[in-house]
């Protein structure tokens, strides 16, 4: 498949907002791609999937894990948590991505994991600091993106944990254990 056939695939999957955010994160995907070396293609097929389940039935996505042997930690947790692991397998089984570096992408983009590669690195941030994205903070990460992937990433996640906090919302395992990946 390519792009076109990707994006109208997900445009009927989701509201138009949130397409536009797709947009946003594919084409900062890229650019952040370009700029640290990562294969362009690759970012823009994570980048563009990322959210394929993200509107999903969230009971249909607690039976794909269920079912297909995704993470069973995931079972206590909703939509939010859920649509990386669960776009992931929609990505390998409806539109038969096998690169597991893509994979690893969609899957974690939204709790991060340790060991993460570059390119699941850039699919995290570029989700953050797409154009579309307006909270506190969010230029001073696209600056920092725009200079230091590293530091980016670690900016990131420890944004995503202080709100997390700071609203008093509990934390998926795997985004503490990129925390401790990250900053040791």
């Amino acid at each position: 498949m390519e792009r076109d056939d990707y994006l109208a695939n997900v445009k009927i999957r989701m509201p138009e907002k949130r397409y536009i955010h797709t947009i946003g994160v594919m084409e900062t995907a890229i650019s952040l791609a370009k700029k640290y070396g990562e294969d362009e293609k690759s970012a823009e097929t994570a980048a563009i999937l990322h959210d394929i389940a993200k509107y999903a039935d969230e009971n249909w996505m607690r039976e794909v894990v269920q079912t297909k042997g995704l993470d069973p930690r995931l079972l206590g947790w909703g939509s939010e948590i859920l649509h990386g692991p669960v776009g992931a397998w929609i990505a390998q089984h409806e539109f038969n991505i096998t690169n597991e570096d893509i994979l690893n992408a969609i899957r974690f983009h939204t709790t991060g994991r340790a060991g993460m590669s570059k390119l699941e690195k850039i699919i995290y941030i570029a989700d953050m600091i797409e154009p579309n994205r307006n909270f506190p903070g969010v230029e001073n990460l696209r600056q920092i993106a725009n200079e230091n992937l590293e530091l980016a990433m670690e900016s990131c996640v420890s944004h995503s944990i202080t709100f997390l906090v700071q609203t008093k919302q509990p934390i998926f395992p795997a985004s503490v254990e990129c925390f401790n990946d990250i900053i040791s």
